[in-house]
């Protein structure tokens, strides 16, 4: 059988763009500050390339945070939560440790928890729009992924805080319907993991502005007006700002965002056309308009396997032995199953290619 040319299938950091060598980071700034006006020029250049490709409105700032997609979402609660009663909606492993940190850390006094079990929706009709409402987009864990944003009024009262890192450069995203929406350098474009993107509406600039959080801000979550203009908080790799810049340049060049959205969904149609066939793997999500085309999960189908545990480990195991899919085991507090990244830098043609491997490991890692 014919192996994935790139068998790089990690949910994070993901796979380089098509081409991708460290020729690429050549024009890295090394060994110069990031205060240095060139330097500072390239972080500018990061925010207006990712402004440009999302196609973020008017109005939005943008800025480079520290601590990847956490330290992105986090900054956006400790400094915007507080002044009115706040929702959670809860699917997956990272939506349930947001609504932890609202109820737990910050000890928010209205704090509901939307919560629903893997491979399905909370009842979106649910969320209270005179509260703020936090939420992922793509659930990372689980494979489950909001269909559309109709159910986020436009004239809601409170913020819409959006976790949007598996879903950022895949997916299309209502900005209208959007407050606060953060991602990472090393999802969806592939770029080097620590850096996080924080992106704020008119609305959400108004609340920080005027709301002063009841607790101590640290330092590294602390909001100036300069990271809004490339002036970031701790100090960034400029070896991955080139990274990023690479991955930014490539999207551009492979016509923006239609075109990265078309790559992760003719992926995702790839499995979706063998899943229909398989006797052994489904989705873990159960509806299609709610299926990831980035983080696929899988899991085996009622009664296939006794102990889906330890086929699981063992076909991940085997699949990485083989050299046809690196990093695809479930996350740990997912059902076991697989995990296969399809974003835009991979190629159908290597998620075709594996997908015969994974008939093989099934058959090869059955007890006895």
């Amino acid at each position: 059988m014919r192996k994935p040319a790139n068998p790089r299938f990690s949910s994070g950091p993901c796979a380089k763009r098509p081409g991708w060598s460290l020729a690429a980071l050549e024009g890295a700034m090394l060994g110069r500050s990031h205060r240095a006006p060139a330097a500072k020029a390239k972080l500018r250049e990061v925010i207006e390339r990712s402004r440009a490709v999302l196609g973020m409105p008017a109005g939005w700032v943008c800025g480079i945070v520290p601590g990847s997609d956490t330290g992105a979402i986090e900054m956006a609660m400790w400094n915007l939560l507080g002044p009115r009663g706040v929702d959670v909606l809860a699917w997956e492993s990272f939506s349930l440790e947001w609504a932890k940190d609202a109820r737990d850390h910050l000890r928010l006094p209205e704090v509901r928890v939307l919560q629903a079990e893997y491979g399905r929706l909370p009842d979106l009709r649910a969320a209270d729009w005179r509260r703020d409402v936090v939420f992922v987009w793509n659930g990372t864990t689980s494979g489950v992924r909001l269909p559309d944003a109709g159910w986020i009024p436009e004239d809601r009262e409170g913020l819409a805080i959006c976790d949007a890192t598996s879903a950022a450069f895949a997916m299309e995203m209502d900005w209208s319907r959007l407050d606060v929406v953060t991602w990472s350098w090393q999802k969806a474009l592939g770029g080097e993991a620590a850096h996080g993107m924080l992106a704020l509406s008119p609305r959400a600039q108004e609340r920080l502005k005027a709301h002063r959080p009841a607790w101590p801000l640290p330092k590294l979550f602390r909001l100036g007006q300069g990271v809004w203009e490339g002036e970031t908080v701790n100090t960034p790799s400029m070896l991955c700002v080139e990274d990023a810049l690479d991955g930014l340049r490539w999207a551009e060049g492979s016509g923006g965002l239609p075109a990265l959205v078309a790559r992760s969904e003719a992926n995702l149609a790839a499995i979706a056309a063998w899943e229909a066939r398989s006797p052994w793997a489904s989705f873990l999500a159960g509806r299609p308009e709610e299926r990831s085309c980035t983080s696929v999960c899988l899991r085996f189908r009622p009664g296939a396997a006794a102990d889906e545990a330890g086929v699981a480990r063992r076909m991940a195991a085997w699949l990485d032995r083989e050299g046809v899919a690196l990093d695809v085991a479930n996350y740990r507090d997912a059902p076991p199953g697989l995990r296969i990244w399809c974003g835009a830098t991979v190629e159908r043609a290597d998620v075709e290619a594996l997908l015969p491997w994974l008939d093989a490991a099934w058959e090869a890692c059955q007890p006895g």
